[in-house]
Parts: structure tokens; C-alpha cells; sequence
């Protein structure tokens, strides 16, 4: 699997943010415009380098890493993201246009992959403080990253931080937001959590800062 730089500047908006099912019926019940964005899962085709540094026992079942995500074209357009993140100017300039074009006004980070370093992180600050009439999201099992960065997270993007990995012990399960993946709706209601498997929005409702999620 070979890129070039050209194929990241003939990548399209349309390219860049997608809708999966669960989004197109997400947008059409809440009246939103609601797109995502995704990188590699795991490790990069390419590079070899980690695009999920602190995944722990999510790997052993990661959902991206089966199904359509296992397809030629799917994982060469995942790929061709998370090169595009690793040439900071030309992915904040293709991001700004995506939102823009796309007339977002969600937008999910990562339904594959995760925030890698510091320098990916904060040009997504750039990007988020760019729009502060979008709404941005995203689940991460980075938390050992965030927590050195607090004063400076846009008050527009929610984080979800994922239980399963290398770093759990630092999510306070009674207070910071995160999610927990379960066997069954049942287990999910009785551990206390809400179900966002249907509803994207669920992840950053206030109703609740414990974000179930049914394995699939």
C-alpha cells in the first residue's frame, strides 16, 4: 500500500468526513448535520507506527478492525487519513474546507483510530477553535495526553474516555466522562449507564457521564 503526497491533496471533503448508518439516522432524527472523521485502526499500514498508543484490551475485539473496515478500499481511505494527519498545514487547511463544505455542525473524531501524540492533538485545537458553533466529539483512550492539556481544550469538544486501555486507572469512573463496552442491553441498564449504540448524540448528552455501548 503506497501513497504519494498527491493522493492526499486530491483527497475530497466528501473523502475526508463521512456518515456511517448510525449518522445518517442520527442527522435525520436530531435535525443535525452530523459527520466523522477516521484514521487507521491500531497501527498504520504504512508506517508501522501506533494510531492507537493506548489500546489495551480493546484490541483483543476492536470493531474496526473487521467487517467493511477490513475491505481494500476502506482500509486505503482510513490510511490516506491518517497520512493526511501526519502533514499538519495541509490537513488543518483540508479539515477547515471539509467542515465548511460538509456544513457540519457535529463532528465526531475517530470512529477508528485515536489521538496518536501532542502534535495531532493540537491540530485539532487549531481546527475546533476554528468553529465554535460546531459541536466535536470524540471517544479516546488517551487520557494520559488530555490530562497534561486541560487549560487548554476547546470547550466545544466533548471527550469520552474509553475503558479497555493501557491507562484505565486514570479515568475516574464517578466522575469523568467515559464509556464501557457490554455483552447486552440488560448488563448495560443494571451497571448504571445509558445506551448511545443507536444514537450518536447519546455520547455527549448530559444525562449522563457513563456511555454504554453494546459490543457488535
Amino acid at each position: 500500500m503506497k501513497f504519494t503526497t498527491q493522493d492526499l491533496f486530491d483527497l475530497k471533503h466528501t473523502q475526508i468526513l463521512t456518515q456511517n448508518d448510525k449518522m445518517r439516522k442520527t442527522s435525520k432524527e436530531n435535525n443535525i448535520r452530523l459527520y466523522n472523521f477516521g484514521i487507521t485502526a491500531l497501527r498504520s499500514h504504512t508506517t508501522g507506527k501506533a494510531t492507537c498508543p493506548f489500546a489495551g484490551e480493546c484490541a483483543k475485539f476492536c470493531y474496526a478492525r473487521k467487517g467493511s473496515f477490513i475491505w481494500t478500499n476502506t482500509k486505503k481511505a482510513y490510511e490516506k487519513r491518517y497520512l493526511l494527519t501526519k502533514e499538519k498545514s495541509l490537513f488543518i487547511e483540508k479539515m477547515t474546507n471539509a467542515i465548511e463544505r460538509r456544513k457540519a455542525s457535529h463532528v465526531r473524531i475517530h470512529d477508528s483510530g485515536d489521538f496518536y501524540n501532542f502534535e495531532y492533538i493540537n491540530s485539532w485545537f487549531e481546527i475546533i477553535n476554528k468553529f465554535s458553533n460546531v459541536q466535536f466529539y470524540a471517544y479516546t483512550k488517551s487520557k494520559i495526553l488530555f490530562d497534561k492539556l486541560t487549560e487548554s481544550i476547546p470547550e466545544n469538544l466533548t471527550l469520552i474516555f474509553s475503558l479497555g486501555s493501557k491507562n484505565d486507572k486514570l479515568i475516574n469512573e464517578s466522575k469523568d466522562r467515559h464509556s464501557k463496552i457490554f455483552e447486552s442491553e440488560t448488563d448495560l441498564i443494571n451497571a448504571g449507564y445509558i445506551n448511545a449504540s443507536k444514537n450518536d448524540l447519546i455520547a455527549i448528552s448530559k444525562e449522563s457521564h457513563k456511555i454504554g455501548l453494546i459490543i457488535h
